[in-house]
């Protein structure tokens, strides 16, 4: 009988679990709440433990697992399995993250951080479709990503690749970024970028519009609504994506020709705008980016949502041909 993975995806709210076959079909999945309180100290133990329960339930020994994978946030140490900086968890300080949970449930643990499973789980099983070069960006409250390259994920010297939400493309005029920086695509194409620039656009708009209606009667704005309305031929909104689009793009293709990859995955809450977000993005992308690139590089919608981190992150568990 072939062994599972067992795949963790860390966030700042609930831990996603999940049992999976070799071939990344999920038999098992659950959430348990994130306790944050003392300095994050209770999260681990708390994954351990739910995990040993389940299996007990489902009367599985660990002889029957190749490992477990977890995704966590924060900075990864790849070599010592710590993490740290991980804010939302109140993980300040270094946490043995590998050590303990290894320790506590038998299995050998293998991580990395959240943004590059949520890469490798469209790469393997979602719009990625097994690609040795997949590149994954994340729109949501922020923006994140992961490089997928050459049949490995990329980390770089200080675990910082894939920082896409962090590539300039508005040096001159760009907003303020939390990094300290001005103009990074996460000010612009992020979920909570994207309600900005929509109020910014709306000062200079002039016409008929529900998008400014509802901006100027202080009605909770969200990207989803934007998106909606631009589908609706509203003028703003219709203002709003393309300009968006014209960023994101403009990223994407400094990606593009860079690294030549065979996909880019957009994910993320934003990613649920579909073809509304894909179909300009893409038209912008195509003239921006190198002749062979155009040809070869595709922009795709992610289709793994929630379930690709614990996909992504059994895959880290996964034994290299030597190994089995």
């Amino acid at each position: 009988m072939d062994k599972k993975l067992i795949g963790i995806d860390l966030g700042g709210t609930t831990a996603k679990i999940a049992i999976l076959t070799k071939d990344g079909e999920i038999d098992e999945k659950w959430t348990i709440k994130t306790n944050i309180e003392d300095n994050g100290s209770k999260i681990v133990r708390d994954i351990g433990d739910s995990l040993n329960q389940k299996l007990t339930d489902l009367q599985i020994d660990n002889n029957e697992f190749y490992g477990i994978g977890m995704g966590t946030p924060g900075a990864v140490n790849y070599e010592k399995g710590t993490v740290k900086g991980a804010y939302n968890l109140n993980w300040v300080e270094e946490q043995n993250v590998t050590e303990d949970l290894s320790r506590i449930t038998g299995l050998k643990v293998y991580l990395d951080n959240d943004a590059n499973v949520a890469a490798l789980g469209e790469r393997w099983k979602g719009a990625g479709e097994g690609g040795a070069n997949v590149v994954f960006v994340t729109l949501g409250t922020g923006v994140g990503g992961g490089i997928f390259a050459e049949g490995k994920i990329l980390h770089g010297i200080k675990g910082a690749a894939g920082e896409i939400g962090h590539v300039t493309v508005e040096p001159k005029d760009g907003y303020d970024c939390t990094c300290g920086k001005k103009g990074c695509l996460e000010t612009i194409a992020s979920a909570t970028g994207i309600v900005r620039v929509a109020k910014d656009l709306a000062k200079e708009f002039s016409g008929n519009s529900k998008l400014l209606d509802a901006i100027e009667n202080d009605e909770e704005i969200t990207a989803k609504l934007v998106f909606d309305l631009e589908r609706e031929e509203d003028a703003l909104a219709k203002l709003v994506v393309d300009k968006i689009s014209f960023y994101l793009a403009l990223a994407l293709s400094h990606i593009g020709n860079m690294l030549n990859p065979e996909k880019i995955i957009i994910g993320g809450g934003v990613s649920a705008a579909g073809d509304a977000l894909l179909t300009p993005v893409t038209n912008y992308f195509e003239t921006m980016v190198f002749p062979a690139v155009r040809e070869s590089t595709a922009i795709s919608i992610a289709t793994k949502g929630n379930d690709a981190g614990v996909i992504g992150a059994a895959w880290l568990a996964l034994p290299t041909d030597e190994e089995e």
